[in-house]
């Protein structure tokens, strides 16, 4: 006969099972944040400061073309003083300008590189995203199951319950009532 099993408790796996459950409840909003997060993100990039950055850059660009049109009238008027601020105005706007395109063309690059370096840790959430949604609320099931067996199995293979004397075994049970235990080194009547 093979070796019977020692349950002594199946509150261990119920504690464990329960503590999963818990995880997987504070888990799940966080990995969704963080899913909704990384859309925004993109959407921030590609959407909303692109077109903020071009504005921009049209915006500098016309008080640039404002700028150089105030120094060519007063290099016109042969005004000497004014055509120093102009001076200075139009390299000011000139350095708005390409500040703005700088601005423009690394935002460019952030929304090209950003699937790139976002897509392998928005692979591993969308996979935990699964594990909790779908393998976690089977594992507390299969937990479950397995405490329900475990303790059925420790109520029929408990010591402290006798088992039911079997009509098999009653006869065994007569013969030896009529014999009492003996002594050690006591030897027993032949019959």
């Amino acid at each position: 006969m093979a070796e019977r099993a020692h349950v002594e408790s199946s509150e261990a796996i119920e504690a464990f099972r329960a503590s999963l459950l818990v995880y997987a409840s504070k888990a799940r909003p966080i990995v969704n944040d963080a899913a909704d997060e990384v859309s925004r993100t993109r959407q921030w990039l590609q959407a909303e400061q692109r077109a903020h950055l071009e504005n921009q850059v049209r915006l500098r660009r016309r008080k640039l073309e404002q700028a150089q049109q105030e120094l060519f009238s007063a290099e016109a008027a042969n005004l000497r003083e004014p055509a120093a601020a102009q001076r200075a105005a139009v390299q000011r706007a000139k350095h708005l300008v390409e500040e703005a395109e700088d601005k423009l063309k690394r935002l460019k690059q952030w929304s090209r590189e950003f699937d790139n370096r976002v897509a392998p840790l928005v692979k591993q959430l969308e996979q935990l995203r699964t594990l909790l949604d779908s393998r976690v609320p089977k594992a507390s099931a299969h937990l479950a199951e397995v405490v329900k067996i475990l303790d059925a199995y420790a109520g029929v293979a408990s010591p402290s319950v006798a088992p039911a004397a079997s009509p098999a075994s009653a006869p065994a049970d007569a013969a030896g009532a009529d014999s009492a235990p003996k002594p050690d080194g006591a030897e027993e009547p032949a019959p």
